[in-house]
């Protein structure tokens, strides 16, 4: 890659990559947390993040490319990372491990749509950089929810999981 364009191509490959992965991996977070506000925070981001692919889908058709992914070697190591935790945490530890990787995939995203967004105003993709704004706007609200429910109730010191 040499130009803007063809980075901001290749990371915008690489999100629709990493918005599909999110999607298959937020079940299996949901039903692994046995806190029930956390088991819906996982479910309202997967609704969340099938609508972020309806939007790419948009990103990718105002650039005039057709949408598809490109492997996430980023995503894939935290969808690992937390498949890990799934099977050798247990109690409290699982919900506040699960939250701290749901966290460090918003993190990435944040990262990701900050650049994108940028990126596309640059370029002079207007509708692009409203999409990716939207986008970005989701993914902060979203990490603004997770810390909450940390400081809230997940990470308490003697809280207890609450079963769904």
């Amino acid at each position: 890659m040499k130009t803007l364009a063809e980075i901001f191509e290749h990371t915008l490959e690489d999100m629709y990559y990493a918005e599909n992965a999110i999607s298959k991996a937020l079940p299996k977070v949901a039903k692994a947390a046995t806190d029930a506000k956390l088991q819906k925070a996982a479910e309202d981001h997967l609704t969340e993040t099938k609508d972020q692919i309806r939007k790419l889908e948009l990103v990718f058709k105002s650039i005039g490319k057709k949408a598809s992914g490109e492997k996430c070697d980023a995503i894939e190591g935290l969808i690992k990372e937390t498949d890990g935790l799934i099977e050798e945490t247990s109690g409290t530890a699982l919900n506040a491990g699960l939250l701290a990787a749901c966290q460090a995939v918003e993190h990435y995203e944040i990262s990701r749509y900050g650049s994108l967004r940028e990126w596309a105003k640059d370029l002079g993709h207007k509708d692009a950089h409203k999409l990716l704004s939207e986008i970005l706007d989701q993914e902060k609200a979203t990490n603004n929810k997770l810390t909450n429910l940390a400081v809230m109730s997940i990470n308490k010191p003697g809280s207890t999981a609450k079963a769904a």
